[in-house]
């Protein structure tokens, strides 16, 4: 028995088998994109003004600032653009997956939101470590290139 006919006759509705088999990669690639993208969106800010954030991320302890905020800038703008498009992906979405960890630290912990307010960051976190570990799907430039790390 394979494995399609096997999970299909689990399916409280198998007759949806078929329709989930199909949108799979479609679904998956569609969170890349969009979570790749909005990463940009948030980093485009600080790409633009790349030393903007030093004060907060020396207050965070990262010192120096100047290092650490134009690399702040560039995984966020540049990670979210190779995540996106599947290129180069598990290392982009590391990258992106520790940048997001410390904002989860951040607004937990820092700021005293707790889980209410760190709650985005850790929807964020665990998206990029999917990617880390899953890497891009066919849909991707990785696949084009026939290589992925």
């Amino acid at each position: 028995m394979s494995d399609m006919h096997s999970t299909r006759d689990r399916l409280f509705l198998p007759f949806l088998g078929p329709v989930y088999s199909s949108l799979s990669e479609s679904a998956e690639t569609l969170l890349r994109v969009v979570a790749g993208l909005l990463l940009v969106t948030h980093g485009y800010g600080k790409i633009l003004n790349p030393f903007g954030a030093v004060g907060m991320v020396e207050g965070l302890g990262f010192y120096p600032g100047v290092f650490w905020s134009p690399l702040l800038a560039a995984t966020e703008f540049f990670g979210g653009i190779l995540v996106a498009i599947g290129l180069l992906t598990r290392p982009a979405a590391i990258a992106s997956a520790i940048v997001l960890a410390v904002t989860v630290y951040f607004h937990w912990i820092v700021k005293a939101e707790g889980i209410g307010g760190a709650e985005k960051s850790i929807l964020w976190t665990a998206i990029m470590l999917y990617f880390a570990v899953r890497g891009a799907n066919t849909q991707s430039v990785d696949a084009r290139l026939g290589r992925q790390f």
